[in-house]
């Protein structure tokens, strides 16, 4: 009787309780039980069953020193529980639908054109965007699948060719050199956290001494920070936050020309480099493209040509040696 109480007490799964009668101790009224934890020494115990009278029990416990097992069924009893309690918070049940929705679109109904994805992409923009969620470049202006190449990052950022190694350099390299993308397009937008990041750094010593991943790279555009200082320094912060969101798009348009093989296919009129603004406040757009004269005597090598095919030089000259 006693090795079914306790079958029936034991809250651990992994317990597994044999017991075996002889006649011997059939006759003694003594019965053998078998306590298996693992594999390991076996240890006598004494159990009290009922309360009052104490019964010596020989029982086998094997004890491993291997505990995963044990800690398996624990953390899956737990994990269990939890699923059970969230179920019916689960944020992805929307995702489901909306993936369901994507395939009817673009895999049912456009199944050849979704085959030819399969096996190749040939976009035409390589995009730079924030990686802000309210802003998806892919949503905002309407890319389909296949046509955008896309990296995003905080502020949108390029950081030149000297950075080193990044994961924006080397999405880079890919569309150019590999896809061969005729357009880069650089969006930056409205109230970016990045770009606030980066207008209060306002000292060497703020740069030193708070540091952070975020301060790390934000610095990249320092020099942005610095003309929209020079420029809009009478401003409130919001303001020259708003033009430093623009001045920083022209700067990562520059430092796409510290790249060799951009600069090459740039010359030869193989590819574009475009600035984008998306203003979610009001929901406007704005784009412009750079143009870049590296045979210019004198003056700015860079101008900016507007939706409207009217140039307009950049607030800042760069001159490439």
């Amino acid at each position: 009787m006693a090795p079914s109480l306790l079958r029936t007490a034991s809250p651990w799964p992994c317990l597994h309780l044999a017991s075996s009668r002889s006649d011997a101790a059939a006759d003694s009224g003594r019965s053998r039980s078998t306590v298996t934890i693992g594999g390991s020494r076996p240890l006598h115990v004494s159990l009290r069953v009922g309360g009052s009278s104490r019964r010596e029990l020989p029982c086998t416990t094997m004890a491993s020193r291997d505990h995963s097992g044990l800690t398996r069924q624990l953390l899956d009893i737990q994990h269990g529980k939890v699923e059970e309690i969230v179920v019916d918070h689960d944020p992805f049940k929307e995702l489901k639908s909306r993936f369901l929705d994507f395939k009817q679109r673009n895999c049912v109904e456009k199944y050849s054109n979704y085959q030819n994805l399969a096996e190749q992409q040939t976009p035409k923009f390589m995009v730079v965007a924030c990686a802000d969620s309210r802003v998806c470049p892919s949503s905002v202006l309407g890319f389909q699948p296949g046509e955008a190449f896309t990296v995003r990052n905080v502020a949108n950022l390029v950081p030149p060719y000297q950075h080193g190694a990044s994961e924006t350099s080397a999405a880079l390299e890919f569309a150019v050199n590999t896809l061969l993308v005729e357009n880069v397009l650089v969006v930056g937008h409205s109230r970016c956290g990045g770009i606030q990041a980066l207008m209060s750094m306002k000292s060497k010593q703020d740069d030193s001494e708070s540091r952070s991943f975020i301060r790390d790279w934000v610095s990249i555009g320092k020099s942005a920070r610095l003309s929209t200082e020079a420029a809009a320094g009478n401003l409130n912060f919001e303001l020259q936050c708003r033009h430093c969101e623009k001045e920083s798009i022209n700067s990562s348009l520059l430092n796409l020309l510290t790249y060799p093989w951009i600069e090459k296919r740039v010359n030869e009129g193989n590819l574009s480099l475009h600035g984008g603004y998306y203003n979610f406040i009001d929901c406007t757009f704005e784009k412009w493209t750079l143009v870049y004269r590296p045979g210019l005597e004198g003056g700015s090598k860079y101008a900016i040509k507007n939706r409207n095919e009217s140039l307009y030089q950049l607030s800042f000259t760069v001159t490439v040696i």
